[in-house]
């Protein structure tokens, strides 16, 4: 599995098939302004969104005519199994800020699961439902979703063999929300990329829990 960090919390996620995944994509200039990361101008076999908001659910500006599925709860495309698990988007029951969608991605060779805007830790159902996974996609700014100690927390939950942090500060971003040191200081090992991709297989899957930090493709 080949995964490529856009910004924000958008990845392309390129299966062992070639099945071509983006996730969470972003509207460019949205929010008046305050999310800058670059247009994504790429095409994909499927396009899938945690929830709705302008930085997460703008499904209708990738390229060619993917399968567009939001808050999905169980698809099938090729080789890959697309799973949701639903969850909260702030920590008062979704009152706040709605309901947000746990992705998992089983290509049978790695699974992923991709957090969206996680809003709360993860009680044990919800951890049961999500089940096994190699690498886990993480929110960690902040304010609209969990923080950095919620975040380690989750992790410990799910105890992947990688995290890929997510939704942070960032110089294309005006959010009140931190940037990623807070939870790095968290993690006992971490490795950061100078670029935006890391490639990843079963036998490859580091034997230490790993926090990979990559580097914004569209910054």
């Amino acid at each position: 599995m080949k995964i490529t960090y856009y910004g924000h919390s958008s990845f392309l996620v390129e299966a062992q098939d070639g099945t071509r995944i983006i996730l969470d994509p972003y509207r460019s200039g949205s929010f008046g302004g305050a999310l800058r990361y670059a247009p994504i101008d790429e095409s994909a076999d499927v396009v899938v969104a945690s929830h709705t908001h302008e930085d997460h659910g703008a499904t209708d500006t990738i390229l060619g005519e993917p399968l567009v599925l939001v808050q999905p709860t169980s698809a099938k495309v090729a080789g890959v199994q697309i799973t949701g698990v639903p969850v909260k988007h702030d920590d008062n029951g979704g009152s706040q800020r709605g309901t947000n969608t746990i992705i998992v991605i089983d290509d049978g060779d790695i699974r992923l699961a991709h957090l969206g805007d996680l809003g709360h830790p993860l009680a044990p159902p919800k951890v049961r439902a999500i089940g096994n996974v190699d690498v886990v996609l993480v929110p960690v700014g902040g304010f609209y979703t969990i923080d950095a100690q919620t975040a380690a927390a989750v992790v410990e939950s799910l105890d992947p063999a990688v995290v890929i942090p997510m939704h942070y500060k960032t110089a294309a971003t005006d959010f009140p929300i931190s940037t990623e040191a807070d939870f790095l200081a968290t993690q006992k090992t971490v490795q950061r990329i100078h670029g935006s991709e890391f490639e990843v297989t079963g036998d490859s899957l580091p034997a230490l829990r790993t926090t990979i930090l990559l580097e914004p493709s569209r910054a």
